[in-house]
């Protein structure tokens, strides 16, 4: 049967005082006009009017009573999209704003689905629906009963509130049921933010019980909130939990704390305030606050908050351009170490650093010219190196203001070889104070140059592969002279393949690489059409003296250093491999680390290794070798776990491990974790860790469903 598309702007005189502006478009297979008062539409009808779509098997309009008898099934899409009315009849006014649809369901934002045995529009955007049952899991033919379900004698929708209201409402869950509330008002899913409570979680732990945690969510406009969790366990601890969130036109700021009442240190009053926030400034600049602290070293850990050993604060505004590099900071410092005391580590710090590349026109090549200043001070006025034996004086307090210049030059030779002169020259200025062996004021100036050749080595196979073969020679003057400076900023010397030829390997400004040397290296990289590569780095550095300047653990110690391999592979969507490692002549390995990321479909894997032998000048007093990893394995569609892990190979025990099982689908995520910390100290025991959470998605959770159940037949 041919279908008919009419306007019904062409019957307005049929429909009660309709505006001009409010024209209704009707399409079905047969329109019939009976009598002066009466349209009927049958088949396949669909009407549109001031964004609502209605679709139906038969629509008769009556002019006298104002009323659209409909036969179903009916589907009531609004303009939003978001609510979506299904039912098997309605009566409705012309507007299709009020009126009762009977065996109906209302479906919000494609998740929850709210079915009752009648549907009442009353106008206003507002909806009562009688005897419910809200969910948002899908339901099989075989298994009617969901996963849960909200029932309730009443629910009332307000469309422009976005809220829903159950009287008498009982949650259910596979059917049984678990929780009753007299009256129940919560957002519904259409909202992003909505005040009400958030979905508890249960936490067990063998220090302070088990506690359960119930987020409280409040709004504060449009630009602001703020989560108040209280936090009560059987051990005795009392605590309540804030995070407070704001946004504003050039930035964010989170503020995030916690007060507790507990036993594990009766009588005092624990907790933690962190700070973060960013802000664009003019000028393309950028700034950062961030603030942390604590009442005690075990806070953290003990409420799983975080698992940090140092409290970093800082305010810093910064800007990164091409050739350009602008910041200046203040930094404040709280240890959580046993092994280190507030008073006697840098606990205000702050640095300003100007640093710009350019073109060196009738010279040639590229410079670099780098400004810096840098003030650190300590609370203790302890001239001298007290009971924490780390060779520095307790209360030393440092200014230096530093300024760099360097310069690279590339050229190439016969035979394809590139050559590079670079030089670099520095000036520091330094004010000691509290300090009995180096107070006072003093100034260094320090300069190296050098020659660097490269020979590259290229082969290109006919099926696409590229080999890449690339001797380096590397040779460095620069004077053996040594002053008499604090080193505290360039202790930790990393020794890779970044850094093989570099003309200064300390990191920082207070140690300067010393004396002739040169830095010898071969490269080989393989680049494959099918998107993988490897590549290996080998390379060794000799001295013309030893100079003192490196611990044993740096592996630059010596006339000549200890031998570098690094291997790197990249298998694009697969995994990637980074190992390096230092070793002598003997093979005795000095340092190594590996690093592997592993991306399949249904598992993510990541891991590393690292060995490095004692080193009291890195404050290494014990050998290091430990292994970490992180893993996550999907099991179906549904089902995931996580198993993490940190193991000691020189303490011989784990220090942390953790286990977690977690179901998502269309309308729940469950989750599960246990972990265990096996390291103890003065201020940290070991702890056992226990957590459960259940979200209700539909349920103001924040949560995006998983893929959804399969039916069985």
């Amino acid at each position: 049967m041919t279908r008919i598309l009419t306007l019904l702007a062409l019957l307005i005189s049929l429909v009660a005082p309709a505006r001009a502006q409010d024209l209704a478009t009707l399409v079905s297979d047969r329109l019939e006009i009976t009598g002066d008062t009466q349209l009927i539409a049958d088949g396949n009808v669909e009407v549109f009017y001031q964004g609502r779509k209605l679709q139906a098997s038969r629509i008769v309009y009556d002019q006298a009573t104002g009323r659209l008898e409909i036969t179903g099934p009916i589907t009531l899409t609004e303009a939003s999209g978001k609510i979506v009315i299904l039912a098997s009849q309605a009566e409705l006014d012309a507007d299709l704003g009020e009126g009762i649809l009977t065996s109906a369901r209302m479906v919000l934002n494609q998740q929850l689905t709210i079915a009752a045995e009648r549907l009442m529009r009353t106008g206003k955007g507002r909806t009562t629906l009688e005897t419910v049952s809200a969910s948002s899991c899908k339901v099989c033919k075989g298994n009617p009963t969901p996963l849960w379900e909200l029932r309730a004698s009443r629910v009332i929708h307000d469309e422009e509130l976005r809220q829903l209201t159950f009287d008498n409402a009982q949650l259910r869950l596979a059917g049984v049921p678990v929780f009753y509330i007299p009256r129940l008002r919560m957002p519904d899913p259409t909202q992003d933010r909505a005040t009400g409570f958030l979905m508890p979680s249960i936490r067990t732990t063998s220090k302070i019980g088990t506690g359960l945690k119930l987020p409280y969510f409040i709004t504060l406009g449009r630009s602001a909130d703020v989560t108040l969790t209280p936090y009560f366990t059987t051990g005795g601890s009392h605590t309540v939990e804030l995070r407070y969130r704001r946004v504003f036109a050039n930035g964010d700021l989170t503020v995030s704390g916690a007060l507790t009442d507990d036993q594990v240190l009766p009588g005092k009053t624990r907790g933690y305030l962190f700070i973060d926030g960013t802000f664009k400034l003019p000028m393309s600049f950028g700034l950062t606050i961030k603030g942390q602290t604590v009442t005690d070293p075990a806070y953290l850990l003990d409420y799983g908050i975080a698992n940090l050993d140092r409290l970093d604060s800082r305010i810093e505004a910064s800007r990164t351009r091409r050739n350009e590099y602008i910041s200046a900071r203040i930094i404040s410092f709280q240890t959580l170490r046993d092994s280190e005391d507030n008073t006697t580590i840098p606990s205000i710090i702050s640095d300003l650093t100007f640093h710009r590349r350019f073109a060196l026109g009738l010279l040639g090549g590229e410079g670099g010219l780098r400004f810096q200043t840098h003030n650190h001070v300590r609370s203790s006025t302890n001239p001298f190196d007290g009971a924490d034996s780390d060779i520095i004086a307790d209360g030393r307090d440092l200014a230096r203001m530093s300024a760099r210049f360097n310069w690279r030059r590339s050229f190439f030779l016969p035979g394809g070889i590139e050559g590079v002169l670079l030089g670099e020259a520095t000036a520091d200025a330094y004010r000691i104070s509290e300090d009995a062996a180096f107070a006072g004021r003093t100034t260094r100036s320090h300069g190296s140059a050098g020659v660097e050749l490269r020979w590259p080595w290229v082969k290109t196979s006919e099926g696409g592969v590229t080999q890449v073969i690339e001797p380096v020679a590397q040779f460095i003057w620069s004077p053996s002279n040594l002053e008499a400076l604090p080193n505290e900023d360039s202790v930790l010397v990393e020794f890779d393949e970044g850094s093989l030829f570099l003309l200064d390997r300390f990191p920082g400004s207070d140690a300067v690489e010393r004396g002739p040397r040169s830095n010898l290296g071969l490269s080989w990289t393989r680049y494959d059409p099918n998107g993988w590569s490897m590549g290996v780095t080998v390379g060794r550095v000799f001295r013309a003296e030893d100079l003192g300047q490196f611990g044993p653990g740096s592996g630059l110690a010596g006339h000549r250093s200890d031998w570098l391999a690094a291997v790197t592979l990249t298998m694009p969507e697969a995994y990637a491999l980074t190992a390096r490692a230092v070793f002598d002549d003997d093979f005795s390995l000095t340092k190594g680390e590996a690093r592997l990321t592993l991306t399949r479909p249904k598992l993510t894997l990541q891991s590393s290794l690292i060995w490095a032998v004692a080193d009291p000048t890195e404050n290494r007093y014990d050998p290091t070798e430990e292994i970490t990893f992180d893993a996550l394995r999907k099991i179906g569609p549904n089902w995931a776990g996580r198993l993490t892990g940190r193991y000691d190979f020189a303490a011989d025990q784990g220090t942390v491990a953790a286990l977690g099982l977690e179901y998502l689908n269309e309308c729940v995520r469950f989750g599960v974790s246990l972990s265990r910390r096996f390291t103890s100290s003065t201020s940290v025991s070991p702890t056992t860790d226990f957590t459960l959470s259940l979200d209700l998605i539909g349920f103001g959770s924040g949560v995006t469903g998983g893929p959804a159940r399969t039916c069985r037949q």
